[in-house]
């Protein structure tokens, strides 16, 4: 048992836990804000385009309600809510993390000086050049 919990205390406190942790919050601030974009800034506009047509409610009645039995549908407007939603989701993720990659590829270039270079990152950069450096010697030596 104790060393279930020592595992455990190790898994919660080197990162793993509370990396995850911050992912999901930070997530679900995203989600937040990208359902909000979607709702207030995007459908408006389509709903525009197509006659004030609010696509949520469209469906496909299978059987009518009535008094002792409850309508059945295929909701297809939601569905293609959620498609749509779901592509504009993807979309600013997609140009997030490009923005991201680039910003860490400005930083991993030990060669510019816009951006501090991470230390493993220098220390490597340092490395690589010393065994070139070493390859030219004993490249000098061996003629």
């Amino acid at each position: 048992m104790k060393k279930l919990f020592q595992e455990f205390k190790n898994f919660a406190v080197k990162g793993n836990m509370i990396d995850m942790a911050i992912g999901i919050i930070i997530g679900t601030a995203f989600n937040n804000v990208v359902n909000t974009l979607v709702k207030k800034v995007v459908m408006p506009p389509l709903s525009l385009l197509t006659d004030d047509v609010n696509l949520s409610n469209k469906k496909w009645v299978l059987r009518a309600g009535s008094d002792e039995m409850e309508e059945i549908y295929i909701g297809y407007g939601e569905f293609l809510e959620v498609i749509i939603d779901f592509g504009i989701i993807a979309f600013t993720i997609f140009m997030v993390l490009k923005f991201i990659k680039r910003f860490k590829d400005k930083a991993e270039d030990p060669d510019n000086s816009e951006v501090e270079t991470p230390k493993n990152i220098e220390l490597l950069s340092k490395m690589e050049r010393l065994l070139q450096e070493q390859n030219e010697i004993l490249k000098q030596k061996s003629h």
